[in-house]
C-alpha cells in the first residue's frame, strides 16, 4: 500500500523496523515518497534489523563497475564501491551511488503496455506478459531481413543473447549504440588500433605508472570509457613514484574536468588536434635520435603552431618534456576524435607511444579484448535508411534512446513512422518509449540478473556479474527471458531454459579460463560468480600492441576551417549526466557540474571576452543556431574556453522520461550535423554556431558566487 505519511510518522516506522523507500524529490519532504510494505512481501534471505549485502554491476555507464548494496528488509539502502573488483577497487562515482533511485523511481513503466501510437482507434492499454510474449513472437515471425535490433551499451549477456536470436533467424545482427561511446570516440579508436596493431581492441592506457602524459581531448575524470578507472590511476600517478610526481598535459578547446587538474592546460583549436599530435612525434623522434617516419614529416611545428594557436616555443618544450620523460605516455578520445581528422588523429597519438617505445611496458599501452563493441553511426545511419525506405517491419529498442541521443539531422524520428511496429523494452517512459506501439519493461538494474565484460577498465580480463538485489517492485520481465519464451513459442527455441540458464552456459568456459577462483561444476562456479560479484584473473596481464609498422600517411588531413565572422565553433561533453539517462535522478540533478556548479539546467559556455563583444552577461538567454537547427540556454561566461568556442554539455533537454528529467534545458543533439569521420564516428566537432540575444534572463541554479568570480553583486 502506498500512501503519503509525515516526517513524524515516517520516523515512528523506521524506529519500529517498517520497510520503506525514500526518493529524494528535490524539494519537499522526502517522505513525500515512501511506500510501506508488509513484512509477508519480504524476499528470503533476509532478517527484521539485519543488513544484507549483495556483489553486483554498476549499470549507469558501459564500464562494468563492482558494487556493494546494502539492503535490510528487502530494500535496497546503499550502494558502495566493490574493493575486490578490478575496475573500481572500491570506488564509485555519483552516477553509481544514485542506482537506487532508478530502483524507486516513481516514474518506472510498470507493466507490459500497449501505446497505439497516439491512434484514436486503438486507446492504450495495459496488458499481461503472456500478450506480451505473443506479440513479440508473432513479431519475430517477420521476414527476417525485415527485423531489427537497436540496442544500447548495456547489459553484454542481453547483447549476445540477441545476436544468437537473430543468427537463428536469419535476420541482421543486433546494432549497439550509446550517445556515451560515441562522443568518447570508441569506434575511431578501435578502428586506429586496427589499423595501427592490426588488432580490433580498446587500447588500455597505464596512467596509474606514467610519468608524462599527453592526454588529447580524453576527459578521463569525467565520463570517458571508465572514469572511475581512470580516477584512481590519476591519484596513484600523481603519489605513486617517491621519485617524481607525474605531470599531466591536457590538450582540449575548453577546460574539462581533466584539464582543470592538469599541471598544463592547452588550449587547442578544436579539428587541429592531429596537426599537433604528428608535428610533436616527428620533434620527439629527431630528439630522440631516432629516424622521423614520414607519416609524421606531414606537418611542420610551425605549421601545427599556426592550425592550433599554440605558439611553436610552447609545443618544442612539451615535445622536449614528453621525448626526455622515463615514462611517457600519450592518450586519445573524446572530442579530438569526434571530428573529421578524429581518425588520423588516434592513430597519430597512439604511433607516438610507439616512438618512445611504451608498448607493453609499465606506464605505456596494452591491449583489451574487443567484444560486443559499439557500431558507428554510419551503421545507425544505414539503419535509418531502411527505415525511411519501408525495408524494417519491427524495430525492437532496448537500452538507448535514439530519439534524444542521435543527432536530430539523421532524420531518426521521421523513419521511425514508416515503421509499422516498434517494441520498446524501456523501464521508463523515455522518448523513443513514448513513440513506440508497445512498452515491454525490462527489470531495473538492481532487479536483474546478467553480466558486463571489461572492454577498457582493467589491468586484466575481468566478467563483471549481476544479480537482484531486492524482490522486482513492478510486473517487469527480463528482456531475455521474454525473448527466449517468445522464440519457444514460434518453434525457434533457442537452447536455454531462461536467463539465469543462458548466463550460466555463457561463463561455462571460465571454469578453467585461470580466474582467482574455480569449481568442479557450473551450480558451485555459480554461487562463487555472484558471491565476488565476477570473475576475473588473480594477476593483472593484458596483451602488449605489436610493434606496428608506421603507413606512409595516417590518412587525408584537413585543417579546421576558421569560423567565419560571428560564428563559433560548436563543442559538445558529457559530465556527471552522461548520455542524458541519468537526468531522472534526483540526485544527479542536484549534483553541482564540477566545473561550472550549475545544476537542474543547460548553460552555454562563453568566454567572458566574447561575452563582452557581444553584450552578453550571465543568465542572458541566447539562441544558438546551427545549419542543424537551434536551442536556447542561458549563458555562463566561463574563462577556460577558447574565445572562437562555445560549449553546451549534454544530457538535459527531455520531453519525457519522468517529472525530474522533463522540461529541463535543452538537447544539444537537436543542433548536431549527422556528419561522420573515416573510422564512422560523429564528426561534431568543427560544427560552427551563431549566437542571438533572446532579450530574456533564466538564472541559473549554481554553488559558485558570481561575486567571487567576476565581482558581480
Amino acid at each position: 500500500m502506498s500512501e503519503k505519511i509525515t516526517r513524524r510518522d515516517f520516523l515512528k516506522l523506521t524506529a519500529m523496523g517498517a520497510a520503506a523507500t525514500a526518493v529524494m524529490t528535490g524539494c519537499g519532504p522526502m517522505s513525500r515518497y515512501v511506500v510501506r510494505r508488509p513484512y509477508t512481501q519480504m524476499p528470503e534471505y533476509n532478517q527484521t534489523g539485519e543488513s544484507t549485502y549483495y556483489a553486483s554491476t554498476c549499470r549507469e555507464c558501459p564500464a562494468g563497475c563492482g558494487i556493494l548494496v546494502r539492503t535490510r528488509e528487502g530494500r535496497a539502502l546503499t550502494i558502495e564501491g566493490n574493493p575486490n573488483h578490478p575496475v573500481n577497487r572500491g570506488r564509485l562515482c555519483a552516477r553509481g551511488l544514485t542506482a537506487q533511485q532508478g530502483l524507486y523511481n516513481p516514474d518506472r513503466v510498470r507493466g507490459p503496455r500497449f501505446q497505439g501510437r497516439g491512434k484514436p482507434t486503438s486507446p492504450p492499454r495495459d496488458l499481461t506478459w503472456e500478450e506480451a510474449v505473443q506479440v513479440v513472437g508473432s513479431a519475430l515471425q517477420k521476414p527476417p531481413e525485415r527485423i531489427a535490433f537497436l540496442l544500447g551499451l548495456v547489459p553484454d549477456h542481453l547483447f549476445d543473447l540477441v545476436s544468437e536470436l537473430t543468427q537463428a533467424l536469419g535476420a541482421p545482427p543486433p546494432l549497439r549504440y550509446g550517445a556515451l561511446a560515441a562522443l568518447d570516440g570508441r569506434t575511431t579508436l578501435l578502428e586506429a588500433t586496427r589499423r595501427l596493431f592490426d588488432t580490433p581492441a580498446l587500447p588500455y592506457f597505464d596512467l596509474a605508472q606514467a610519468e608524462v602524459t599527453l592526454a588529447f581531448g580524453a576527459d578521463f575524470l569525467q565520463a570517458w570509457l571508465s572514469p572511475v578507472t581512470y580516477t584512481r590511476a590519476y591519484g596513484n600517478m600523481r603519489q605513486g613514484n617517491p621519485r617524481r610526481r607525474g605531470e599531466l598535459i591536457v590538450f582540449e578547446p575548453r577546460q574539462s574536468l581533466t584539464a582543470g587538474n592538469a599541471d598544463r592546460w592547452v588550449p587547442i583549436a578544436p579539428g587541429s588536434e592531429a596537426h599537433v599530435a604528428l608535428a610533436l612525434g616527428g620533434r620527439v623522434a629527431e630528439l630522440r635520435g631516432l629516424p622521423v617516419p614520414e607519416a609524421f614529416r606531414a606537418v611542420s611545428l610551425e605549421e601545427a603552431a599556426r592550425v592550433s594557436g599554440i605558439p611553436a616555443a610552447q609545443l618544442e618544450d612539451l615535445a622536449v618534456t614528453f621525448a626526455t620523460a622515463e615514462r611517457p605516455l600519450a592518450l586519445v578520445g573524446g572530442s579530438a576524435l569526434t571530428q573529421p581528422n578524429g581518425l588520423v588523429t588516434a592513430q597519430a597519438v597512439l604511433a607516438l607511444n610507439a616512438l618512445v617505445n611504451n608498448l607493453g611496458q609499465p606506464g605505456g599501452v596494452f591491449l583489451t579484448p574487443a567484444e560486443a563493441t559499439p557500431a558507428p553511426l554510419t551503421a545507425v545511419s544505414d539503419l535509418v535508411r531502411r527505415m525511411q525506405a519501408g525495408e524494417i517491419e519491427v524495430l525492437f529498442i532496448h537500452g538507448v534512446n535514439p530519439l534524444f541521443e542521435l543527432p536530430a539531422a539523421l532524420g531518426f524520428a521521421a523513419a521511425l513512422e514508416n515503421v509499422p511496429l516498434v517494441i520498446s523494452f524501456a523501464p521508463f517512459p523515455d522518448e523513443t518509449a513514448l513513440q513506440s506501439d508497445y512498452i515491454f519493461p525490462d527489470h531495473s538494474a538492481l532487479e536483474s540478473f546478467g553480466y558486463q565484460r571489461s572492454l577498457a577498465g582493467a589491468d586484466r580480463p575481468a566478467w563483471s556479474a549481476s544479480q537482484p538485489v531486492v524482490v522486482p517492485l513492478y510486473n517487469t520481465r527480463a528482456t531475455v527471458d521474454v525473448l527466449l519464451a517468445a522464440a519457444q513459442a514460434i518453434g525457434r527455441a533457442l537452447p536455454y531454459r531462461d536467463e539465469v540458464d543462458f548466463i550460466q552456459q555463457k561463463i561455462l568456459p571460465l571454469l578453467n579460463a585461470g580466474g582467482f577462483y574455480t569449481a568442479p561444476e557450473i551450480l558451485t562456479f555459480w554461487s562463487r560468480w555472484l558471491q565476488y560479484g565476477g570473475w576475473w584473473t588473480p594477476a593483472a596481464g593484458l596483451p602488449a600492441p605489436r610493434s606496428p609498422r608506421l603507413p606512409a600517411s595516417f590518412g587525408t588531413l584537413t585543417p579546421p576551417p576558421a569560423p567565419a565572422e560571428g560564428q563559433f565553433y560548436l563543442l559538445t561533453y558529457t559530465n556527471h549526466l552522461g548520455d542524458g539517462s541519468g537526468a531522472n535522478r534526483p540526485w544527479l540533478q542536484e549534483l553541482p557540474d564540477a566545473m561550472t556548479t550549475v545544476t537542474w539546467n543547460t548553460w552555454v559556455e562563453i568566454h567572458p571576452t566574447t561575452a563582452e563583444h557581444l553584450g552578453l552577461k550571465d543568465d542572458d538567454v541566447v539562441r544558438i543556431t546551427t545549419p542543424y537547427g537551434a536551442v536556447e540556454a542561458s549563458v555562463y561566461r566561463y574563462p577556460a574556453i577558447r574565445p572562437d568556442t562555445i560549449a553546451i554539455p549534454f544530457g538535459q533537454g527531455h520531453t519525457a522520461l519522468g517529472r525530474w528529467a522533463e522540461g529541463r534545458g535543452c538537447n544539444p543533439a537537436q543542433i548536431l550535423p549527422a556528419a561522420t569521420n573515416p573510422a564512422g564516428d560523429p564528426a561534431f566537432i568543427g560544427t560552427t554556431a551563431t549566437l542571438m540575444p533572446t532579450g530574456r534572463r533564466r538564472p541559473l541554479a549554481r554553488v559558485e558566487s558570481k561575486d567571487g568570480v567576476y565581482g558581480e553583486h
